[in-house]
Formats: structure tokens, C-alpha cells, sequence
């Protein structure tokens, strides 16, 4: 039984989906208008993680993410640069993919871009006019959160002072609620960037293209809605109220968010610019996954505090496992079967709020087992990697390029050790792991492995 924390009511719950044995899934996608940093990548691990947990539970799964290519950030970012919106945004969400793929994370089964989905965003904001909830100004249309029932109760907004203030930007703070802009009326600083609708000439707020794309595929009831906590409020908050608002209906029953990463000195934002983007830890010689078994130790609701110590270690624990993997894809030996006690602990682990980092620890404590058969072992450890993401089943020996230096150094330890000159071989031993290599004495001859 499958429980997680709810954010709307701010305690654990059994999940039941709307339909029996089926998930409509939501994920707040990328803004592309720069690359994702690790922190953003984080939440979509997150994301990864709950979809791959679903369907290891025998759920079917249907996912659907969008992506934002219109706000008030990709038009600064593109006028920016000198590019039109489509090239800037298409370029920036073509990165964003592809590290995606880098780690492991399985694509959403539909993926929406705002610029695509203007007609239903349309078709929402008129239905807002029509009930007299949405009002037009000079500048925009706007959502009226005083006749919104129960506004703000996802972030907790106990009072909701009496104003007439409006925001037209698509961000504030959570002590600043107003009413927020649905469309936007077209100005000098949009440039080339605006839509010819029946509710005018203009573009969309941020908050409605999440309601419209998510309902476009899911209808108007969702199961499960994702993103990282910073979205509570205003951006989640302002869909419920607007979809809500249209349908009549609970539009989300279970929220689930992500918590921050962290650097030392703080949360990690591209306003404050102190990001690291996963390109930065490729240049600096760590797999992708890396990062994710690093993600993986921390539970999705705790803050994960980044650094390259934390990293290091993930990386050193990572190929440690990888080599066991390897190693054990060699070995034919018979023993026990595990698989009824691991797979229900982790079980167990996945169901008490996706717990992953116990989950880590049982797929360890699995794979340690010595007692455990190898092939029963291997298919176990393949089955929770259908969670993991790791990718064991693509482990293998990897071919190495050795220097003509470090082959000379093997050469010349042999023969020490064929002199028995254990001195001068444990020098060369040194030598060669200065150069980034391990050696280990086996009966065919020495083995490298780099470090």
C-alpha cells in the first residue's frame, strides 16, 4: 500500500487513484531559458523516481509535462541574445533533454510546449470571463482571487488581505498574493512575440498554460502533481484556484513536491548565480550518474546539500557498485534464493513515501549477499533498478586506454615481482596510481583499473 505525503493536507496518505490501476501524472517542466542547474535536475530525478515507483507497483502510468517556451523570461532571453523566441527556447530545451537522457530519466509520455497550446489556454480564460471570475483591464486580463473559494489553502494562506492590487509579472512572494494576469495585452517590450485571439491581441500568463496542458490530456481531475517546493506559491496555488475555478472540481488530489538543493552558502538560483549545471560536473570528470546515485541518498522531501566531497563520495560508492555488477555477471555460482525477503523489504521502503536511500541500502545489502544465487541475484538487482535508474543492465567492462607510460610500468613491476624485489614493485604500484590506475594481481596477470 502505497503511501505518500500530501502536500494539500500536509500528512501521509494512502494512495488511491482516481480510475483503478491508472495514474494521470503532471510535472511542472523546464522554463527554457537557460540550462537547468542541478537543483532543477534534482526535481525532475524526483519526478523520475515516483513514475518509475507507479509502474514498479503495477500502475499504469500516464505522464504529461510541459514546456514553458513563452514568459517573461525566454522574451527578455531572446531579445537577450538576438534570436527569435522559437530558436532561443528550442535551443535551451534541446539541452534539457538531452541531460535527461544523461541521467537516466525516463521521458514524460507527453510533452506539451506553451506556444503550441495557446488555443486552450484561450478556451480557459473565456470561461473565467464568462463566470465573472476573470476581469479585463488596460493591460491584461486578470484572475480575481477574492471570488476564488478557498484560495491560497495548498500554500497555507490563512488571510488574504482585502486589496485591489493586481501583478502582471508571473512571479512574487508568498506574502504578496494578487490577483495574477491570465493574458497579457500586447506591449513594445513582447516585440514580434504575441498571439491574435477572441480575448485579444497578446500572450498568456504563466499560471494558466499549466492548467491547460494538463487538463488538455488528463482531463479535468489529476491524480498526481509534481515540482520542487518553491512552486507551492503562487504557480500551484494559481492553478488550482483557475482550473478549479472552471471545472467545479478538486483539480489535483495529491501534490507532492520536491525540497531544495543547497549549496553552503544557500539555496542554489540562477537569479543569485551560484548554479552548477550538469555540463560543469561532466567537465569536471563525473558521470551523469554520479549525480543521480548522489540524489538517490537523500530523501525527495529533505534539502540535499551539494558539494564535491558529498559528490566524490557518491562517485566512489557508484563505481564500487558497478564493479561488484560486472564482476558478478562473470560468476556462475550457485546458492540461496533472497529474492522473497529483498523484494519485500524493498517494497516496503517504496511504499512509506518512496523511501530511496533505504531503498539503496537493500539493493546493497542484496547485492553483498554472498549467500544469495547469482543469476536469481542479478535478475533481483535488475528489477530494482527498474526504480533505481542506475542502469546496471548496460554494466560492462569498460576497454581502457592505458599511455605507452603506464604499460612500461606494468612491464617493469612484472619483472620486479618475478625478481621478488617487493620493494621496487610496491614504487611502481605508486607510480601507476599516480597516473590514475589501480593494479591488482590476478593468476591470468595484472589488472588495471582506473581510479
Amino acid at each position: 500500500m502505497l503511501k505518500v505525503f500530501n502536500t494539500l493536507t500536509r500528512k501521509k496518505e494512502e494512495f488511491k487513484p482516481i480510475k483503478k490501476g491508472k495514474v494521470g501524472f503532471y510535472s511542472c517542466g523546464p522554463t527554457v531559458y537557460n540550462y537547468a542547474h542541478i537543483g532543477n535536475l534534482r526535481t525532475y530525478i524526483f519526478n523520475d523516481i515516483l513514475k518509475r515507483t507507479l509502474g514498479f507497483l503495477g500502475l499504469k502510468v500516464n505522464h504529461v509535462m510541459n514546456v514553458t517556451d513563452v514568459d517573461d523570461k525566454t522574451i527578455r532571453g531572446s531579445v537577450s541574445e538576438g534570436e527569435s523566441l522559437k530558436e532561443f527556447t528550442r535551443k535551451y530545451e534541446k539541452i534539457f533533454f538531452e541531460d535527461l537522457k544523461e541521467l537516466n530519466i525516463v521521458k514524460p509520455d507527453h510533452v506539451l510546449r506553451a506556444t503550441e497550446s495557446i488555443d486552450d489556454m484561450v478556451r480557459l480564460i473565456k470561461e473565467l470571463l464568462e463566470k465573472g471570475i476573470a476581469y479585463k483591464t488596460s493591460d491584461g486580463i486578470y484572475f480575481s482571487i477574492k471570488k476564488s473559494k478557498g484560495y491560497g489553502k495548498l500554500a497555507m494562506l490563512d488571510k488574504i488581505k482585502d486589496r485591489k492590487e493586481r501583478v502582471k509579472a508571473d512571479e512574487y512572494d508568498k506574502d504578496n498574493a494578487q490577483d495574477f494576469a491570465l493574458w497579457k495585452f500586447w506591449s513594445e517590450e513582447d516585440g514580434d512575440v504575441f498571439w491574435e485571439t477572441e480575448i485579444g491581441k497578446g500572450r498568456p500568463g504563466w499560471h494558466i498554460e499549466c492548467s491547460a496542458m494538463s487538463m488538455k490530456i488528463l482531463g479535468e481531475q489529476l491524480d498526481i502533481h509534481t515540482g520542487a517546493i518553491d512552486l507551492i506559491f503562487p504557480h500551484h496555488t494559481n492553478e488550482i484556484a483557475q482550473s478549479e475555478a472552471v471545472t467545479g472540481k478538486q483539480f489535483v488530489k495529491y501534490w507532492l513536491h520536491g525540497a531544495f538543493l543547497t549549496m553552503k552558502e544557500g539555496k542554489m538560483s540562477k537569479s543569485i548565480g551560484n548554479i552548477l549545471t550538469l555540463k560543469n560536473l561532466k567537465e569536471e570528470g563525473y558521470n551523469p550518474l554520479h549525480y543521480r546515485y548522489l540524489c538517490l541518498l537523500t530523501h525527495y522531501r529533505s534539502p540535499l546539500v551539494f558539494s564535491y566531497e558529498n559528490l566524490d563520495a557518491a562517485k566512489i560508492t557508484f563505481e564500487k557498485l558497478k564493479r561488484k555488477i560486472i564482476e558478478l555477471k562473470k560468476e556462475s555460482h550457485k546458492g540461496n534464493d533472497g529474492s522473497e525477503k529483498y523484494e519485500k523489504e524493498f517494497l516496503a521502503a517504496l511504499e512509506d513515501d518512496l523511501n530511496i536511500p533505504l531503498a539503496v541500502q537493500i539493493f546493497n545489502r542484496a547485492l553483498d549477499d554472498f549467500d544469495f544465487d547469482v543469476k536469481k541475484k542479478l535478475k533481483l538487482l535488475e528489477r530494482f533498478d527498474e526504480v533505481l535508474g542506475l542502469g546496471i543492465a548496460d554494466m560492462k567492462e569498460e576497454k581502457l586506454q592505458v599511455s605507452a607510460e603506464v604499460r612500461d610500468l606494468v612491464r617493469e613491476r612484472e619483472e620486479a615481482r618475478k625478481k621478488k624485489d617487493w620493494k621496487r614493485s610496491d614504487v611502481l604500484r605508486g607510480l601507476i596510481k599516480e597516473r590514475g590506475f589501480l593494479i591488482e594481481d590476478k593468476a591470468e596477470g595484472p589488472k588495471l583499473t582506473r581510479i
